[in-house]
């Protein structure tokens, strides 16, 4: 696919980028190879290919779904500026 000059511009425009008449000139057969590039890829058979998340197999470690309190109350709240109850205290913000 070929790019020419103005749509290097246009591109250019769309992304807030600014740049000169020979900067686009010199972009545009670059941007027409990594088109091609793309091309290329499209035409390759991965009808046989099953569909993954990653490279390499990936197995999730799953644990038990158990609920709990966490334990922590008092060393969180330790950490506070004001506590009272057993919950965080904070200053009242409604006029």
């Amino acid at each position: 696919m070929s790019v020419d000059t103005a749509t290097v511009k246009r591109i250019a425009s769309l992304a807030r980028i600014a740049i000169t008449d020979a900067e686009a000139e010199r972009l545009a057969p670059e941007l027409g190879n990594i088109l091609g590039w793309i091309e290329q890829l499209g035409e390759v058979d991965t009808g046989d290919v099953a569909p993954m998340t990653a490279v390499i197999p990936n197995h999730l470690r799953l644990r038990d779904d158990v609920v709990t309190d966490g334990g922590a109350r008092d060393a969180v709240l330790a950490n506070a500026p004001q506590a009272e109850h057993g919950f965080f205290a904070v200053p009242k913000v409604i006029e």
